[in-house]
């Protein structure tokens, strides 16, 4: 089974995630979430797929969810207005994002890796 990996390279946790999946002998296809953002549909659909809430997709301490105030946005945002965002910036979604089309898991857990992934 290959996975897709969206993850940006030089994020430590994506890092992590990668070691842990080269070592684990995870096939991965790796996507740069930056240059190859996923597309609305794509999100809405690991969205759906991952069962959790779409403010988990969002780079909370990321510069660019701080610099556009997006905290306080979502607060009044409909679901398609959150995808729309996240759609259009790869550095305003959680990363790593793994999935094989039926299970998704964003962030970096060692535990939830070895569950999901191996």
């Amino acid at each position: 089974m290959t996975v897709t990996f969206y993850w940006y390279p030089k994020c430590g946790t994506c890092q992590k995630a990668k070691k842990w999946m080269d070592e684990s002998n995870v096939q991965y296809n790796a996507i740069h979430i930056v240059d190859e953002t996923p597309s609305k549909d794509q999100l809405k659909e690991m969205v759906d797929r991952s069962k959790l809430p779409i403010k988990k997709f969002f780079n909370t301490s990321g510069q660019k969810y701080r610099e556009l105030n997006v905290k306080d946005k979502l607060k009044t945002m409909s679901e398609e207005e959150m995808l729309e965002l996240l759609a259009s910036d790869g550095m305003l979604i959680k990363r790593p994002i793994v999935t094989d089309g039926t299970k998704v898991t964003v962030g970096f857990k060692e535990a939830t890796f070895e569950e999901t992934w191996k």
